[in-house]
């Protein structure tokens, strides 16, 4: 796997630590976050979610930034947390969420909300009466996981904890990225990344959808080929185990 070289795409921190790990498989990579996390100063508001906690019989983690910040918004109001399953998408997530001491479910076989929604822990937690589910996530962002446990009888409520931005670059920062380190191979984490990866690349794009991009799940592989991209990879994960596996499998491209 030593003739990967790899554009990474997650917010700093993430990035940092996905190119060590790929390091120690002597993959080369360079980190050019597209997502900048801003949290969201805490209200009343979110407060008084968070101190009403004991209402809800799941509570559902959509992220780790929104499982770092909810898990310090929870320390504030809580010094014991009232007893109610967690749930997260992926692995990752559900590590952050278990340092805290928290009881968590996710899927296995993926990570992303369909799988999620598919876990019969889940199931388990709402078939109640009235059954309540808070989802922390980032502001905006996908529906598809209220509106199918609202079809299973759930009521809904979010908690948005931070907005993701686009970091500021020069116009050309990103094909000339590619071209100056010899990258063959871009990844991405989530729709919202590649969504910013499309945008960033402007005019160059035709030309760097021509590289295999690695993405987490069908659906953010639907949205590149529907922008154009030409080797779509879908890793059926985020972690770094996903993305390694996913490599292995994939012949290196000769540019």
């Amino acid at each position: 796997m030593t003739g990967w070289r790899l554009l990474l795409t997650r917010p700093a921190d993430e990035s940092a630590a996905l190119s060590s790990v790929l390091a120690e498989s002597g993959i080369f990579s360079s980190c050019l976050p597209l997502l900048e996390i801003e949290p969201i100063a805490a209200s009343d508001t979110m407060r008084k979610v968070i101190r009403d906690l004991d209402r809800f019989c799941a509570v559902i983690v959509v992220s780790k930034p929104a499982a770092r910040l909810g898990i310090e918004l929870l320390s504030q109001q809580w010094s014991q947390p009232p007893r109610l399953k967690w749930f997260s998408v992926g692995a990752a997530t559900a590590q952050i969420l278990e340092e805290a001491g928290l009881d968590v479910s996710f899927p296995v076989d993926g990570d992303d909300s369909e799988a999620l929604l598919d876990l019969p822990v889940l199931r388990e937690a709402i078939a109640r009466p009235d059954p309540r589910v808070l989802i922390m996530r980032g502001e905006g962002g996908r529906e598809l996981l209220a509106e199918r446990l609202r079809e299973l009888g759930a009521s809904v409520e979010y908690l948005e904890l931070y907005r993701r931005g686009l970091p500021h670059y020069a116009t050309a920062e990103l094909p000339d990225r590619i071209q100056a380190e010899r990258l063959n191979g871009l990844v991405v984490s989530s729709g919202q990344g590649f969504e910013h990866l499309h945008q960033l690349a402007g005019d160059a794009w035709p030309r760097l959808a021509q590289l295999p991009l690695f993405v987490p799940s069908p659906r953010v592989a639907e949205l590149a080929r529907a922008a154009g991209a030409q080797t779509v990879v879908d890793c059926r994960g985020a972690s770094a185990t996903a993305l390694l596996t996913a490599l292995r499998e994939q012949p290196v491209p000769v540019l």
